[in-house]
């Protein structure tokens, strides 16, 4: 079983594994109710070799049925840092892994990451019960690659990009840039220059992602412009090039994206466009994460005004509460790492079916009191046009049973080709294990460690520029940030060939605020419950970061939504 965080990863892998003769499959929301059931059933009857799954398809209480009856020899766990808090990209839904191997019955564990810090290692080595002896470090350095800076501003971006392109013999290249804007401009400016440029990011649909990809696969030319949803999982061993357009926002994320470049062992460059006023872009990206501390008092309210056991959604606490999704889920695994709350397994709250035969014939094939449950179960159903809705909860009540034996039911059914399944509304359980004498007092707590979070979310772009000013071999600094230090210079980064000099970049100017935008701003505030509650809402706004209120109460259609994006956050919050 392969725990693998990207559709893209499993896409490539699954190709390269069926052209070797490997059965391997994946399962993903991409999948017909069809395809889906025949590749359960295939992994059910030990007909596959490896199944690859996203750590998010856990939640799928069908899915963890189907893993009871299946023999796990091994879990692979890709992107492991993931799991760690000290991560570049936390996802609480990794916290998880280590409860379901164990109920699955796995065998054995296998973590793979290729940038983790010594602290996200020991992390990693604790949540999955791994021994030190265990972890094994197959080396980051890879001498084939030549790391560049080169310090620009806004108005030599683009000249430098493409004249250091026609400098060099064609190869297959990657172009990183922060935003889908950026790649979907910059790829058309390329185009219009007679590369064979094309943008790739998530705002496009698989589809296309998925011909993007095999066209760069194929060709020695291709030039990708490409957001971070680019490169996971891409095999490709001869990438020649990989530019960073925009400033990476960690380097961790800078040290995965450039070991794409060389795998077939010959020389690749490396070159970073380093423009500082980028840091204001990747600032405010941070900032939008931390929610008011209003909002983790209204978060702290809802969780513990449920009874002991209870299940909820993420989405409606994170519309109610105005917190972005991934940030309820932080806050909820802060709540459990504290001993306020015990997660269960979570399920879903409607099952829909489509019967693909009359319901006579489909009970026809039952007698007795297995024909009588189905019949009841089908009367609890509410038609809506060809589709059929079950609320669980209703019909476990009404027909005196569990919820596990109408999931199994229906399920059966679905495997026997009856019916066509789908489920929604996932609901998430928990048990209260104490409630907070001083709500108060557990919100401000959870307000600071958010705080501490959005700290170290931007001390890792302070590393980046470290990096690229560094007074000494960038190579072995970059090696040194994750646990291996190289004895002797590298010879072939920036500062090594520019004879030990160190770059300085460019002053950024501060910003000028135009004087008519916080008038409005201001005038706005009166109108909008959301940007009274806390200046840094309006600093938000202004800098079009998204919430979920603001895009309920259509702020983000404004015309002063993002007049200030290219201003800093703090700035902002200085003229409120």
């Amino acid at each position: 079983l392969v725990v693998s965080p990207l559709i893209s990863l499993m896409k490539d892998q699954i190709d390269a594994l069926t052209a070797r003769q490997i059965d391997a499959a994946r399962l993903d929301h991409s999948l017909s109710e069809e395809d889906y059931g025949r590749t359960l059933e295939r992994a059910r009857q030990g007909q596959l070799r490896l199944l690859y799954v996203s750590p998010e398809r856990f939640n799928n209480e069908r899915f963890r049925e189907s893993l009871q009856s299946m023999q796990v020899a091994l879990m692979a766990i890709d992107e492991a840092h993931c799991i760690s808090e000290w991560g570049h990209n936390f996802r609480p839904d990794y916290l998880k892994l280590p409860h379901y191997a164990r109920s699955a019955n796995v065998q054995r564990i296998l973590a793979l990451t290729a940038t983790a810090t010594p602290a996200v290692l020991n992390d990693i080595c604790r949540q999955f019960e791994i021994a030190p002896e265990n972890a094994i470090r197959t080396g980051f350095y890879r001498e084939n690659l030549a790391l560049h800076f080169v310090p620009i501003d806004n108005n030599s971006r683009d000249g430098t990009l493409s004249q250091l392109l026609k400098q060099q013999p064609p190869g297959p290249t990657i172009v990183y840039v922060t935003q889908q804007r950026t790649a979907e401009q910059l790829a058309g400016q390329l185009a219009d220059e007679q590369f064979a440029a094309r943008a790739y990011h998530a705002g496009l649909d698989a589809d296309t992602r998925a011909s993007l990809q095999d066209w760069f696969m194929q060709s020695d030319e291709a030039v990708m412009v490409a957001t971070i949803a680019f490169g996971m999982g891409i095999d490709k061993a001869n990438i020649r090039y990989v530019y960073h357009y925009n400033l990476p926002k960690c380097l961790e994320g800078y040290a995965q994206e450039i070991g794409r470049a060389g795998r077939d062992g010959l020389m690749s460059s490396c070159c970073l466009l380093a423009n500082p006023a980028d840091r204001v872009v990747l600032e405010n990206f941070v900032y939008g994460d931390t929610p008011s501390l209003q909002a983790i008092n209204d978060f702290v309210r809802e969780v513990f005004a449920h009874p002991t056991e209870f299940e909820m959604s993420h989405y409606d606490v994170s519309f109610r509460c105005d917190i972005r999704i991934l940030v309820v889920q932080t806050l909820l695994t802060y709540l459990q790492a504290d001993g306020w709350l015990e997660a269960g397994t979570p399920r879903y709250a409607e099952y829909r079916f489509q019967p693909q035969h009359p319901s006579v014939k489909i009970l026809g094939k039952f007698s007795g009191e297995r024909r009588e449950f189905l019949a009841s179960l089908f009367r609890q159903a509410r038609q809506a046009r060809t589709w059929f809705h079950i609320d669980l909860q209703q019909a476990t009540q009404r027909l005196k049973t569990t919820r596990d034996r109408i999931v199994r039911a229906l399920d059966y059914l679905a495997q026997q080709g009856d019916i066509q399944l789908k489920a929604s509304g996932l609901r998430h359980r928990y048990r209260c294990l104490r409630k907070p004498t001083a709500p108060a007092e557990l919100s401000l707590e959870l307000h600071e460690k958010m705080t501490a979070r959005e700290t170290a979310e931007l001390e890792r772009i302070d590393q980046v520029l470290a990096l690229i000013q560094s007074d000494g071999c960038q190579t072995k600094r970059l090696g040194a940030h994750f646990g291996e230090p190289l004895g002797a210079d590298c010879g072939h980064c920036t500062w090594c060939l520019n004879g030990h000099e160190q770059l300085k970049l460019p002053d950024m100017p501060r910003p000028a605020i135009d004087a008519s935008v916080v008038r409005n701003a201001k005038a706005l505030v009166s109108e909008h419950t959301v940007l009274q509650q806390d200046v840094r809402n309006v600093a938000k706004f202004l800098c079009g970061l998204t919430s979920p209120r603001l895009q309920r109460e259509k702020l983000t259609r404004h015309p002063l939504f993002g007049s200030l994006s290219h201003v800093p956050f703090a700035q902002v919050v200085a003229e409120f």
